[in-house]
C-alpha cells in the first residue's frame, strides 16, 4: 500500500509552467519620414527588401517585407498627422509593463518624452530620448 499512495501523490502534482513575458521585447522598428516613398524606393534598392502599401487615407505608408514574401518586418511612414513628432531615424519599439509609468521615469532620469503617451493601433505609446540624445518607442497593452 505505501507504493501505491507514493504514486499516487506523485500523479496528483501538475506542473503549471509560466509564459514568457514580452516585457523588455523589441516587437517592432520603423522610420519615419518626409518622403516615404522615396524613403522606401532607397531600402528596397539597397536592402533588397519588398514593400507593400498601408493605406492612410489620402496617402499611403509601407509595410517593409523580406525579399520577395509578404513577411512583414518593418514599416516605413510619412512624418505626417500623428507622427509628425517623431524623429527620422529609425525607431525600434519595446514592450514595457506600462508606458505611462516608463514615460515617467525617463524624465525623472534626465530624458525626454518626444511624443505621446498617447493609443496608436490598439496599443498605449511613446517616443523618448535617453541622457544621451538616443531615441525609442515604447508600446503596452
Amino acid at each position: 500500500m505505501t507504493d501505491e499512495t507514493e504514486n499516487s501523490s506523485e500523479e496528483s502534482e501538475v506542473v503549471v509552467e509560466e509564459k514568457p513575458s514580452n516585457i523588455g521585447r523589441i516587437e517592432w522598428m520603423d522610420l519615419t519620414v518626409d518622403d516615404a516613398s522615396h524613403v522606401r524606393n532607397f531600402y528596397t534598392s539597397v536592402v533588397g527588401w519588398s514593400s507593400s502599401e498601408v493605406d492612410m487615407g489620402s496617402y499611403s505608408d509601407f509595410n517593409i517585407n523580406l525579399p520577395d514574401t509578404q513577411d512583414t518586418i518593418a514599416g516605413v511612414c510619412h512624418s505626417r498627422g500623428s507622427n509628425a513628432n517623431i524623429p527620422s531615424q529609425w525607431l525600434i519599439y519595446v514592450r514595457v509593463e506600462s508606458v505611462a509609468d516608463s514615460a515617467e521615469k525617463c524624465k525623472k532620469l534626465g530624458g525626454e518624452v518626444l511624443d505621446g503617451p498617447r493609443r496608436m493601433g490598439g496599443s498605449n505609446f511613446c517616443v523618448i530620448k535617453d541622457p544621451a540624445g538616443a531615441v525609442m518607442a515604447l508600446l503596452s497593452d
